[in-house]
């Protein structure tokens, strides 16, 4: 959609407010047994099981890929009744999804990449729309972008708007998630603003971080996040995922994503195709807890290791 300017200079966003009500959700909502079971298999199907260091090889993507397909042992799934139960998507740099495409064929896992000069997003222009195409053209389905932070701290709205439409364009039949770098924006109103107008330059999700800033995911800034796409919703019709990404590594803090969402939003972004995680060692944890579900004893987390 066009960039409506009279729309992004209207957010606004009570700090003091925001803080306090993300800070009662932990001790207003509390998920056991069964519930919590539920709730930790749904998050496993939210999850872009994610390996972006500089020493990845196409073993250790095989091996994550491996995990992504089984992201659970086999018997805790069965007893659970979720066989057949896998992660969202695979995430990885350019270079490794030729081995990640390899791995998950046959399963409908979509890979993920990271783009557009991934984290910093300082890479020369034409340069960052190629690494778009030469991504989706090696067999990416998602492709995870990243804004120029300088747009959003001098309010140059227009040119993020541009960048982020040019950006959708370049991606062609696969889904765009938008990383805000949140930790880097300054304000909650700048999150807020950015948030608008990376949905309206066609972004499919928004995501928080590149989980390499000093600040990643929080519960406020997604609250500003996620009542963004709710106004967007209510205003377009269309519906935004939304992604929050580093430094989610316990299944209660996953816990707590997915009831922000659900009290924000509904349950119908409690679905993979509008929610993920972005994580790396969140899926341990959630194995270990499910295990004790399932057998009443805690298992160490070298039984769970990913990759």
């Amino acid at each position: 959609m066009p960039l409506d300017m009279a729309w992004v200079r209207s957010a606004r966003a009570n700090t003091s407010a925001i803080e306090r009500r993300a800070a009662t959700l932990p001790g207003r909502r509390s998920i056991k047994k069964d519930w919590q079971a539920a709730w930790l298999a749904r998050a496993i199907s939210c999850i872009d099981l994610t390996t972006l260091a500089g020493d990845d090889t196409p073993g250790r993507v095989a091996r994550l890929c491996a995990k992504a397909r089984r992201p659970v042992a086999p018997e805790l799934l069965d007893a659970l009744g979720l066989p057949d139960l896998t992660v969202g998507a695979v995430c990885v740099y350019h270079d490794m999804i030729g081995p990640a495409v390899d791995a998950l064929q046959g399963t409908g896992i979509p890979v993920a990449a990271v783009s557009t000069g991934f984290p910093a997003g300082l890479s020369p222009w034409h340069l960052r729309l190629a690494e778009i195409g030469e991504s989706v053209a090696a067999g990416a389905r998602e492709i995870d972008i990243v804004i120029s932070r300088r747009h959003v701290l001098t309010g140059d709205w227009q040119a993020l708007y541009d960048e982020t439409r040019a950006m959708r364009e370049a991606c062609g039949p696969a889904h765009m998630k938008a990383i805000l770098a949140t930790g880097e924006l300054g304000t909650l109103r700048n999150v807020a603003r950015a948030s608008y107008v990376a949905m309206m330059a066609g972004a499919d999700f928004i995501k928080t971080s590149t989980g390499k800033e000093s600040v990643n995911a929080t519960l406020p800034v997604s609250l500003v996040m996620i009542r963004a796409i709710r106004e967007f919703h209510e205003r377009t019709g269309i519906r935004v995922g939304y992604k929050p990404a580093g430094g989610i590594s316990k299944a209660k803090d996953a816990l707590m994503y997915l009831a922000l969402i659900k009290e924000e939003l509904g349950d119908r972004w409690l679905r993979p195709d509008l929610f993920r995680f972005g994580a790396s060692s969140l899926l341990g944890d959630i194995e270990r807890q499910l295990e004790h579900h399932v057998t009443g004893a805690y298992s160490a987390s070298w039984r769970h290791a990913l990759a």
